[in-house]
């Protein structure tokens, strides 16, 4: 028999389950995603919506704001109601190099947001295309731009974006001068090198293995510490006598001012998305790993990443207003 006594107490645990579970509003979530369709953060933007929308009950949709390297769709954000159902999928990019390449950045990377959890860290690669048939390795790349500084091409997803800033530090480790070609996001930029019409890019390493599988490019290095399982024949920079390390990391934010209880049940939203079997055969079909985090760890690492980047930013003198 159940008493009464017992019978309050459960009754209780219930709702307060009920409550917790209700942290967030009813409607649809959308992640904002600050680049074009196709992209890497679009790609892992419309992986890990479906696995959090059924933890959360809630329709998770994604929406694509692209523009000024991703301060755009970032700003976007920061300006949207706290109340967890608009959320960024925020970058290197958005939240460590505009900061200081940006004089005039519309938000504050730091106290505009609230950090949900990390994603994933995409490892990059570097590779060239089909207009340059004649370079099959790091050495004869190094050796073609300086041979004709200023004469070989590179694409990126925008200015002062990471893959400009990857190959200028690759530039001017090499002692070589090469002609930036900026694009308004990853996927143009990658069909550009693969159609010919510019000579080389630092892409995100699943993108490079997918156009490498395909005969369309050759990648030369991969800019991680160690060797890739998805490119295991391909050696890193610094097996090349290059020491440089590059890679992108993939985080969710809600607007400043979330509650905590809403941020709290976002968060694990997204560690359960991490566990989902689509969302592991998108990461390893980018060669990148799950990185599941609390807010607290997601706000050191845009700190840590702000101030590594900053220092690159400003000794390469690069502004983009």
């Amino acid at each position: 028999m159940i008493n009464r006594r017992h019978f309050a107490a459960g009754l209780a645990g219930l709702l307060a389950t009920r409550a917790q579970a209700q942290t967030l509003p009813s409607g649809s979530v959308r992640i904002v995603v600050p680049y074009n369709p196709g992209g890497i953060t679009d790609i892992l933007a419309r992986a890990v919506a479906q696995p959090m929308g059924a933890f959360l009950g809630n329709t998770v949709v994604v929406e694509n704001r692209a523009g000024a390297n991703g301060s755009i769709g970032a700003n976007l954000v920061a300006r949207a109601a706290p109340d967890g159902l608009t959320l960024l999928l925020g970058v290197t990019d958005t939240h460590a190099v505009n900061p200081a390449a940006m004089q005039h950045l519309p938000y504050d990377a730091v106290k505009d947001f609230a950090p949900i959890s990390n994603i994933t860290n995409v490892p990059l690669a570097l590779a060239v295309g089909p207009s340059q048939p004649g370079i099959t390795d790091l050495r004869g790349f190094i050796a073609a731009a300086k041979a004709k500084p200023g004469a070989l091409t590179h694409s990126s997803w925008g200015v002062g974006s990471v893959s400009q800033i990857a190959m200028l530090r690759l530039s001017e480790t090499a002692g070589m001068e090469l002609l930036h070609v900026p694009y308004t996001g990853a996927a143009p930029a990658a069909q550009a090198l693969a159609a010919g019409q510019v000579d080389s890019m630092v892409l995100p390493a699943g993108a490079a293995e997918a156009l490498a599988k395909d005969n369309v490019v050759r990648v030369l290095a991969v800019l991680s510490p160690q060797r890739l399982v998805l490119l295991p024949s391909v050696p890193t920079l610094q097996e090349q006598g290059v020491a440089l390390t590059v890679s992108i990391f993939q985080g969710l934010f809600a607007p400043a001012r979330t509650p905590a209880a809403v941020v709290a049940r976002l968060n694990q939203a997204v560690l359960a998305a991490l566990q989902a079997p689509v969302m592991l055969d998108v990461l390893r079909a980018q060669a990148a790993l799950p990185d599941p985090q609390t807010p607290e760890q997601l706000a050191a690492l845009v700190l840590a990443e702000q101030d590594a980047w900053g220092r690159v930013v400003r000794a390469g003198n690069i502004r983009l207003d």
